[in-house]
């Protein structure tokens, strides 16, 4: 009578008379699984006398593969940005566009809202609508819609309620009027930073073009950690190439800027540079150039016009106490911090100055011809020229910031060349303009605008002139340039008196003075 494979209760003997009869059966029978179906009545005696065994141990098993884990979903990376708002205004923080739409305004609802406490403190803030414009992108093309009362504008220009316009890399984004620019788009689609140095492109995010000299171009920049402004000079190192490769402009200006430091003078940031590119990483400042300040007023106030011309004065002081001469001192190369009148200015782009070594005269012509001294037209190819030549640079600089026109211009009625004239020292002061004018300050012009350079003012000579003998506006200056100086004992005093250098052309020492001394 055959039983029904039960729960395993053999012996050990039994379990090894199991095993070896087993190894007789077909393969089709080792292979059974220990779920198989009852044995026959035949096969349970032959394997044991000694009772009922179960199909487990009479089939041998053969090993499966380990139970697979359940395998987790693989991460989705998050979205990327196809565009990037970064802020020109305080306030207003950098926002990355990842949805194809995005509204802008004082409503809380928007996906941006100005509510931004530094925002709402605004004299502005009256004029942004509550849904003041939007950003959207439609078949990968980004663009944006005016939707305010008092509008929006793109580059400067106006666009109108209900109006959208192309969206392009780096373009500048106001608010009500077109002075108050709060944004630039940076299209991440666009990839123009492929070129730069990875230590470069880790750092900053490079912009738009913001200015142009001789060496170079300079672009707005953003640190990425922070998204502080910046300006990026770059200079082709091919523009400045030589058969002697020696001092060539853009290795001087570098040297220069690393040197440098005072509060009327542009900073270094950063430095990098590839085998064809050098870039220098410069402070930003605000108020643009002085060039344009004076053109959109046609002049300066004369309280103005002191407050920065002392300013250059004591930078020019500096350059030339550590033998540097700039040589191309002009409006364009005076920077101010702020578009407030009472403001920091500080002196830019050394790409021209000359390092004193051991001569302490210069035999390369360059510069601004407006802005020339006389000595480099007659004597550069012969006697050479000292740090006078910026002298009379801040001499020019001081007429046009007081009467708004340049003392050598080419005018109807004037038969004479700019080198003509400037080498004759021929200028006059227009009645109109001038009478206006303190005879102090024209007569600084006069003795800053003497041919020979002689009987020409120093700048220790210029800083003693009783025109700028004027307290009031020497603490103020002394306050946009220490401003953290409370009591100005940690600083060097700008009204401090000096004994008058008598010989410009003394070899000065090659290391650096710290801060301005008059």
């Amino acid at each position: 009578m055959s039983e029904e494979p039960g729960p395993s209760d053999t012996q050990p003997q039994s379990q090894s008379q199991s095993q070896s009869q087993s190894q007789s059966q077909s393969q089709s029978q080792s292979s059974s699984s220990s779920s198989s179906a009852p044995q026959s009545s035949s096969q349970s005696s032959s394997s044991s006398g000694s009772g009922t065994l179960s199909s487990v141990d009479t089939i041998p098993v053969r090993d499966l593969s380990s139970i697979p884990e359940e395998a987790e979903d693989p991460e989705e990376p998050p979205p990327q940005p196809w565009g990037r708002l970064l802020p020109m205004e305080k306030g207003f923080a950098m926002h990355n566009c990842i949805k194809d739409e995005y509204w802008f305004g004082r409503d809380r609802r928007c996906d941006y809202s100005f509510n931004n406490a530094l925002i709402r403190k605004s004299e502005k803030y009256a004029s942004y609508s509550k849904k003041h414009f939007r950003i959207f992108r439609e078949s990968g093309i980004p663009y944006i819609e005016d939707h305010s009362g008092n509008g929006t504008y793109l580059d400067g220009q106006y666009m109108g309620q209900g109006k959208k316009l192309p969206l392009a890399n780096n373009a500048e984004l106001a608010l009500s009027v077109p002075q108050n620019k709060v944004f630039v788009f940076i299209d991440l689609t666009v990839d123009e930073q492929s070129n730069l140095p990875k230590e470069f492109k880790d750092k900053y995010l490079i912009s738009r073009k913001i200015g142009s000299g001789v060496c170079g171009e300079v672009k707005l920049a953003f640190e990425r950690s922070t998204c502080k402004k910046v300006a990026v000079k770059t200079i082709n190192k091919k523009d400045f190439s030589s058969t002697d490769r020696t001092n060539p402009s853009a290795e001087r200006e570098i040297e220069i800027l690393k040197k440098v430091d005072h509060p009327c003078l542009i900073k270094t940031v950063d430095f990098f540079q590839t085998e064809e590119t050098y870039y220098i990483v410069l402070e930003l400042m605000e108020g643009g150039e002085l060039f344009d300040r004076v053109r959109s007023r046609s002049g300066l106030k004369e309280s103005t016009a002191k407050l920065y011309f002392y300013q250059m004065l004591l930078a020019v002081e500096y350059l030339h106490n550590n033998g540097i001469i700039h040589r191309d001192l002009k409006p364009e190369n005076v920077l101010l911090s702020s578009n407030s009148d009472v403001c920091l200015i500080k002196i830019t782009d050394f790409n021209q100055s000359k390092i004193l070594e051991e001569a302490s005269l210069m035999k390369t012509l360059c510069g601004t011809p407006t802005y020339l001294a006389p000595e480099v037209f007659t004597h550069a190819e012969t006697v050479g020229y000292s740090r006078a030549v910026d002298c009379w640079s801040l001499g020019v600089l001081l007429f046009v910031c007081l009467s708004g026109y340049p003392p050598f211009h080419t005018h109807q009625g004037i038969n004479l060349s700019i080198k003509e004239q400037i080498t004759q020292g021929l200028y006059s002061f227009l009645p109109s303009i001038w009478n206006k004018i303190s005879e102090q300050a024209k007569d600084l012009v006069k003795k800053l605008l003497v041919v020979d350079p002689e009987k020409r003012l120093s700048v220790q000579q210029a800083l003693q002139h009783p025109w700028l003998q004027d307290e009031d506006m020497r603490a103020t200056a002394k306050k946009l340039m220490y401003p953290e100086s409370v009591t100005g004992e940690d600083q060097p005093s700008s009204s401090r008196k000096r004994p008058l250098q008598e010989n410009v052309d003394e070899q000065p020492s090659k290391r650096m003075s710290s801060g301005p001394s008059t």
